[in-house]
């Protein structure tokens, strides 16, 4: 079994970047779908993707629903730094401060998991 932790930096705002953000929830799917452990963190400008993918008039908002009970959350300076504090919370997605105003990653390599980003 795989454990694996994923951060998504991409905003989602370019062509790139879109399909970055979208590779990152396919990953995410995939790895729930087979009963693995993953936890997906949203970071930098990646803060501007959770709170867009987490709005139902998004065109990816369904593949996003379909892990979100696999997202910790979403950097909470960063959040602010983007100027989407606001509408992350909206989305429904838990602000994370857990190192300086940061999500940990050092938490998740001592917790064991394989660490990729997007």
């Amino acid at each position: 079994m795989s454990k694996v932790g994923i951060i998504v930096l991409a905003d989602g705002e370019s062509h790139e970047s879109l399909g970055r953000v979208v590779n990152a929830l396919m990953v995410a799917r995939e790895l729930k779908e087979a009963g693995d452990e993953v936890t997906v963190v949203f970071d930098g400008a990646g803060t501007r993707a959770a709170s867009t993918f987490g709005d139902s008039s998004n065109d990816y908002n369904q593949l996003f629903e379909a892990i979100r009970d696999k997202v910790a959350g979403a950097c909470d300076y960063c959040a602010g730094a983007f100027q989407v504090k606001e509408e992350v919370q909206q989305a429904g997605v838990e602000l994370i401060d857990e190192y300086r105003g940061h999500p940990s990653v050092k938490r998740l390599i001592e917790q064991g998991y394989e660490v990729v980003s997007f």
